[in-house]
Formats: structure tokens, sequence, C-alpha cells
């Protein structure tokens, strides 16, 4: 038996909440921003991709319009930290829906550090940092893709296995369904098999 659930029949609210239980884990964008005075704002995003390879691209989605999404239209800039386990209270209390110009950082006692390629600071505390410059905002039904060129890629050496991040060193949170978050949990591991290697050799279908 499978339940059907059709968004036609349902509130936006309920079938929002129904595709966030599916959709799951997802990748946090920890995402600062700075405004035209100058007031840093810091706020987690879960709907977070890599959107291109060359150029380097990744885009988030704001529900609506927020500050983070108000303040990247007006500088263009944005930083992306890392969302860590050990931050966990402080990555969800940077979602207050706080008044505009209120500092999340300051709020949420979450210390920050400078960029070194864009105006907005990086969490200080995590490990692994994405500075960007705006691509494009891409309106989506009621929300909003923001897409950013990253200038520069910072990762903690402690998270670095032989010059590459290593994950259950990174320890990022994610994102699932109604309040639950998850860690990494078991990590493993699988090469992908090529069609010339595959059992009794892979023929291409006929055209």
């Amino acid at each position: 038996m499978r339940t059907d659930f059709r968004p036609d029949e349902m509130s936006g609210s309920a079938f929002y909440r129904l595709l966030n239980s599916v959709v799951v884990p997802r990748p946090i964008a920890w995402v600062a921003s700075r405004d035209a005075a100058g007031h840093d704002n810091l706020a987690p995003h879960s709907f977070f991709t890599v959107a291109s390879v060359k150029p380097p691209m990744v885009a988030f989605t704001s529900v609506g319009e927020k500050d983070t999404l108000r303040n990247i239209r007006t500088t263009g800039e944005f930083t992306v930290s890392l969302a860590p386990e050990d931050l966990f209270e402080q990555v969800n209390a940077t979602a207050t829906d706080f008044p505009p110009g209120t500092s999340e950082f300051d709020a949420a006692g979450v210390a920050r550090e400078p960029a070194l390629t864009v105006a907005p600071a990086r969490v200080a505390g995590s490990p692994a940092v994405l500075e960007c410059r705006l691509h494009q905002v891409l309106p989506v039904g009621d929300c909003f893709m923001v897409i950013g060129e990253v200038t520069l890629a910072v990762v903690d050496d402690a998270a670095l296995v032989d010059g590459h991040p290593e994950v259950s060193r990174l320890r990022p949170l994610s994102r699932l369904g109604r309040n639950e978050w998850a860690g990494v949990g078991p990590v493993r591991s699988i090469s992908r098999i090529r069609a010339a290697d595959w059992p009794g050799h892979f023929t291409p279908p006929q055209a």
C-alpha cells in the first residue's frame, strides 16, 4: 500500500513540509551577507547544491524574500560556511526571524573572521567556507534561486587528508523533515563502474 499526496489537494505549507521530509538529507548553506549599511547577516538555507563545475558555482534557494536575498542583490557578494555538528545550536539560532539590521553573528554568539575576496564575513568555526560573487537570481515559483560564482574555497588543515577534505573531519550537519537534523553517520565507499568493465561486457543498444 502507498498513500498519494496531491499538491492541488493540499495547502502549500502542508505539501512543503511533505517535500522537506522526502528530499533528505539536505546540506546546509550557512550564508553570510552584508547590507548596504555594513550590517552582517547570517542564515542557514537547506536548499543548497553545486550549480556549475566550470566556472565553479553554487546555488541556494531563498523561500520568499528575506534579508539574505535582499543583501546579496544589493552588494552582489556572500559567503557559504559549512555548518558543522559542533555548532548545531548556533546554526539553528541563526534561522530566527530577527528584524533587518540585526547581526545573527552577534545574537547567536557566532565568531566571525574576514573573507579574502568578498566583504561578507566567514564563520570562524566552520571547517570549510566558499566565498562567492553573485551570478544570477532566478525566480522559481514563490522562491528565488541564488547562484554564485565561487571566488575562493577555504578548508581547515585539520579537515584535510592528503590535501582533500575528509567528510568525517568536516562533520557537516544536514536538514531532514520537521525539526529533525542529522550528522554524517556511517560512510560507505564504492567506485563507479565503467560500461567497459560491466560484468559480461555492456553492449550499447542499436540505433
